[in-house]
């Protein structure tokens, strides 16, 4: 099943525009304030990939941490493992049930609207999503916003924001097809201690590598997290 962007990750997404509302700005606002004052995060997360051709649904489960400028862990543990690692040298992609490794370029993670970076909270609120419409439901925001570049892989997204802290608790992706990429967090731990040595990866003598940051890789064949 095709899994576009499985983590992540995750929507980037904020744009204040002269239609929107006084509350609606206020929110990004106060999201950028939380989020420019967080220096790591630690979280659980369930991740729902619909694929609408099919019907289908896949439900995975794991854990995200994130450590300031762009360090990101992002590992799936059910119900197979999947490792991204946005480390400072390179971006690893991992499948250890398959022995098999992508080596990507950091060039990869500094697109402002990538997923990776909306759920860390570094995505740029301002510069590349519009906002059609705010929600109050319940404890949260909703919000729902549309890529002013969209490509395949994303042509809308809605964000779900803690009423409380501006924390991302859930987001949606749709990408050109109908597919859905939906995330949501719990247990959302902030400004603990992480260790550098979390965000290397060296991969096992017997995995195959492919690296996706030579000029001329082939296309892998399985997309990236990151989108």
């Amino acid at each position: 099943m095709p899994t576009g962007f499985r983590l992540a990750i995750f929507a980037s997404v904020l744009v204040l525009v002269f239609s929107a509302v006084t509350a609606t700005a206020s929110t990004a606002d106060k999201m950028r304030k939380t989020y420019a004052q967080v220096r790591s995060m630690r979280a659980s997360f369930t991740q729902v990939l619909f694929h609408k051709e099919s019907g289908s649904r896949e439900k995975r489960s794991g854990t995200l941490s994130f450590k300031k400028p762009l360090l990101v862990r992002w590992e799936s543990k059910a119900p197979s493992e999947e490792l991204l690692l946005v480390g400072k040298d390179a971006i690893w992609n991992a499948f250890p049930d398959e022995e098999l490794v992508y080596k990507y370029s950091l060039d990869m993670a500094e697109d402002s609207s990538s997923l990776i970076r909306v759920i860390t909270g570094q995505a740029r609120f301002d510069n590349d999503f519009e906002l059609e419409a705010e929600e109050r439901e319940g404890d949260m925001i909703a919000l729902r916003l549309f890529p002013k570049q969209p490509d395949q892989s994303l042509v809308e997204a809605r964000l779900w924001v803690d009423a409380t802290n501006y924390l991302i608790k859930k987001m949606r992706v749709y990408d050109f097809y109908g597919n859905e990429n939906e995330i949501a967090f719990s247990k959302q731990e902030i400004d603990i201690p992480l260790k550098d040595s979390l965000f290397t990866y060296k991969p096992p003598k017997d995995f195959i590598v492919e690296d996706m940051s030579k000029e001329n890789a082939a296309v892998p064949r399985k997309k990236p997290l990151l989108r």
